[in-house]
């Protein structure tokens, strides 16, 4: 749709936020959200089709003022909590998914890097892994248990363990891309690398099936998830680098703001990737059959909730649109 009918179809609406905004007192809170909650699902499709345009100015002034005037002061209720995951971040995020798929060729190169190291130099996966972690492994394999490690410790314990641990390194790739997109480009490197190194050692140990099985039971969501945090980073560096038409503060600022939100998005999944390993994973008897059921269902969240839900909820917020 072309922005002057964009513009046209909703003109009046924002109009009369704009003036309900503006006399707040004397208007209904619960008819304010809702003007809200719609003014955000145009603000998110004006950022996706007319990016840098003076509508999306216009929006995101308004969305702005809306916000201080609504939300001042008041607790986040669990509508608006659920409405951010369910609609706001899915329509929001499809601007961003050439820059996931940037930062997935990133991850994939450099683990592609960490096996064929890992292949031609076997001194490589303890220099990557550590002397104490691989002997520890080695001493497991020769059991017969090659996951045997994902065993120790208690499962609360080792669910909040990896679940902040996990958080931290997200929110790690994230904070790099204030260096630039270089920073947040190493971070996933080095990811990249250790898990290339990681999954070799299991195949030249022999056990890479049994190895794998075991590891991708909560190493597909956690893996997944730590690449969409360095999509976040990502956003924010790429703001440093290419201010287009904004002033690089400006750029910076809402860069800054936009990786943010696509952080925050990854916390329910970090927490389910370490339900995961503290709980299931370190039961290696379970059945083949189970095991990939749980890693298959692990991918289909990620891939549908990432990538083809935001597709498909644009599509239908367009179709609404050209119906209005």
């Amino acid at each position: 749709m072309r922005e002057a009918a964009f513009v046209k179809q909703n003109k009046e609406k924002w109009i009369a936020f704009e003036k309900a905004i503006s006399t707040g007192s004397s208007t209904d809170p619960d008819a304010l959200v809702d003007g809200y909650i719609q003014l955000t699902n145009d603000l998110a499709y004006a950022q996706t089709y007319y990016a840098e345009s003076k509508t999306l100015l216009y929006l995101n002034s308004l969305a702005s003022q809306a916000h201080q005037k609504i939300y001042r002061n008041k607790k986040e209720s669990g509508n608006r909590i659920f409405q951010f995951w369910a609609k706001e971040f899915p329509l929001f995020f499809k601007q961003y998914h050439n820059t996931l798929l940037v930062t997935f060729l990133i991850f994939l190169v450099a683990t592609a890097i960490g096996c064929i190291s890992a292949l031609n130099d076997s001194s490589f996966v303890r220099l990557i892994l550590g002397d104490a972690y691989v002997n520890e492994t080695l001493n497991n394999i020769a059991k017969g248990e090659p996951t045997a490690i994902y065993k120790s410790g208690s499962e609360i314990g080792t669910f909040l363990g990896i679940t902040i641990n996990n958080i931290r390194v997200a929110f790690l790739a994230f904070a790099f891309g204030v260096i630039t997109s270089i920073g947040t480009a190493y971070i996933l490197f080095s990811n990249g690398v250790m898990l290339g190194a990681f999954v070799t050692f299991f195949y030249t140990k022999g056990v890479f099936f049994e190895a794998n099985r075991q590891i991708w039971l909560h190493g597909t969501i956690e893996i997944s998830v730590i690449i969409i945090a360095g999509c976040a980073g990502l956003i924010m560096g790429n703001s440093i680098l290419f201010p287009k038409t904004f002033s690089r503060r400006v750029s910076f600022m809402k860069g800054a703001k936009d990786g943010l939100k696509v952080v925050v998005s990854t916390i329910p999944f970090f927490i389910i990737a370490g339900f995961i390993e503290g709980f299931i994973t370190r039961y290696a008897s379970m059945p083949d059959w189970l095991a990939f059921l749980i890693i298959g269902g692990s991918l289909f969240l990620i891939v549908y909730y990432y990538i083809v839900y935001p597709i498909l909820l644009n599509k239908t917020y367009e179709g609404q649109v050209h119906r209005t």
